[in-house]
């Protein structure tokens, strides 16, 4: 949370055409809230069935999806359960500091777009990053359209 990733993920869809943009957080667009074992099956056999057909759409060339994937074991699970032959998958982890994280959501606490608590979530998750096997790029110093550059680059370099 706070580092930009709908911001980059729109900004690498107008780069990478034809193709797609699953938002994950779209799919835990839910009142109220709430987080246990039935809402994480339900919310991961969405994701997954949403990216298998855009897998599946010979219209596309890229499948852009964008979601807080703080453990390998999420990483994993999804690209078990998705056709992947003949599809090269690409990992991005965008980071931030501590001190931009809690600007940036900060911020969006004050805009009404975070509810309070978002802070220390996004602070807890950030070590987590670490044992994510993925390409990481900090976006202190980057706006979204300068991270998406450096992602569209790296994807059409062929560089894993």
């Amino acid at each position: 949370m706070g580092v930009g990733k709908s911001a980059v993920c729109s900004a690498l869809l107008e780069q990478l055409q034809p193709g797609v943009y699953l938002d994950g957080d779209w799919c835990w667009n839910m009142r109220p809230f709430t987080v246990n074992a039935e809402t994480k099956a339900m919310v991961l056999d969405n994701i997954c069935a949403m990216l298998t057909r855009f897998l599946a759409c010979e219209a596309l060339d890229y499948v852009i999806f964008g979601w807080v994937l703080h453990q390998q074991e999420i990483w994993d699970e999804i690209c078990r359960r998705l056709p992947l032959c003949d599809v090269e998958v690409y990992r991005f982890v965008l980071l931030a500091s501590t001190e931009t994280l809690r600007q940036r959501v900060a911020q969006d606490i004050a805009a009404g777009r975070r509810e309070a608590g978002a802070v220390e979530r996004s602070l807890a998750y950030l070590p987590l990053y670490g044992q994510v096997k993925a390409r990481k790029l900090c976006t202190d110093n980057f706006t979204p359209c300068e991270a998406a550059d450096w992602i569209a680059a790296q994807v059409r370099s062929g560089a894993e």
